[in-house]
């Protein structure tokens, strides 16, 4: 497994719509184990495709923090099928926005219609921590950040930050 390089914000490549993927096969199992690698040395609790240059709509989670015992979610095609009408504001940081953080309203459960890693159609039931992660971690397969839900002032603010920096590494 491999270490994959993070895309930063204001990359476009993450303003656009990831692909279905087709099948899981040996070459998407590759690729989430490696997202998986990757968002552990991050480190982070999701991370979706897009995110390492690639448009497929796969994610990967792991909301078991410090814990010994990893428990990861694959993703591949999710697409939320219910969402609660109840909001719950919970702040927010993404890895292709590093050291920017933000509060972010979302339903408090969803359900989501995916195909596992190996490519078994499955739904799941989330709430919490679990069910924020997937709706972000979605968003970014739809072009979608978690600045674009900040005040107009305040995501210029962060893009601007964050374009120095990248001009700065150049």
């Amino acid at each position: 497994m491999s270490i994959l390089t993070i895309v930063k914000e204001p990359d476009p490549i993450l303003r656009k719509k990831s692909l279905l993927v087709k099948e899981v096969n040996g070459e998407i199992k590759k690729l989430m184990k490696n997202m998986l690698e990757t968002m552990y040395a991050a480190p982070g609790i999701g991370l979706a495709a897009v995110q390492v240059g690639i448009l497929k709509r796969i994610i990967v989670i792991d909301i078991s923090g410090e814990s010994s015992q990893k428990k990861p979610f694959f993703f591949v095609n999710p697409k939320i099928v219910w969402k609660s009408n109840i909001l719950e504001t919970k702040q927010e940081g993404c890895l292709s926005i590093p050291g920017h953080f933000g509060n972010i309203k979302r339903p408090e459960a969803c359900h989501v219609k995916y195909l596992d890693y190996d490519g078994k159609e499955k739904t799941l039931k989330a709430d919490g921590l679990l069910a924020t992660c997937i709706q972000h971690e979605i968003d970014h397969c739809n072009g979608i950040l978690f600045i674009d839900y900040l005040s107009k002032l305040k995501k210029a603010f962060i893009i601007k930050k964050l374009t120095k920096v990248q001009k700065n590494q150049e």
